[in-house]
């Protein structure tokens, strides 16, 4: 199963919690509250985000973090490399991958154009989308469906 880390959904989780409150700036504390999580957690995943340029931090008093872009301009796979480095499903998908069968292998072009298609799904939903509920499909609705065509022989 493929599966992003729990600290990247938390880091998630805490993002929103930020993406609802714009103009504030939030301390740790506060953001483990809002978000439902321990503190110590909340500090772990804020420093990967504020190295990735998403969050910024605010020494003395009245410090915290808040967002460093508007919550529509930051992206689920921004938080996701930033938490777990490059989008990669397999390790031939990297660009400098050091695969030693990459010669031989007949199947890196279909996982790059798989990681492509779920780099780009993660590409296509910003921080301020994640706010609210997505709505489910009805069932007179299809779920929406990406075709991914595999390369041949």
């Amino acid at each position: 199963m493929l599966r992003v880390t729990r600290l990247t959904d938390y880091a998630t989780v805490v993002l929103t919690a930020l993406a609802a409150r714009p103009d504030a700036v939030l301390c740790a504390a506060d953001l483990a509250e809002r978000a439902g999580l321990e503190a110590p957690t909340v500090s772990k995943v804020l420093k990967p985000l504020a190295q990735a340029g998403l969050v910024e931090g605010f020494r003395g008093a009245n410090g915290g973090y808040r967002l460093a872009r508007p919550a529509a301009a930051i992206s689920l796979i921004e938080i996701v490399e930033a938490m777990e480095g490059p989008l990669a499903m397999t390790e031939c998908s990297l660009d400098d991958s050091q695969c030693g069968i990459s010669h031989q292998c007949g199947v890196r072009a279909n996982w790059r154009r798989i990681n492509d298609v779920v780099a780009d799904a993660l590409r296509g939903v910003s921080l301020a989308q994640m706010l609210h509920d997505a709505p489910l499909p009805s069932p007179a609705t299809p779920a929406r469906r990406i075709d991914a065509r595999l390369a041949g022989p």
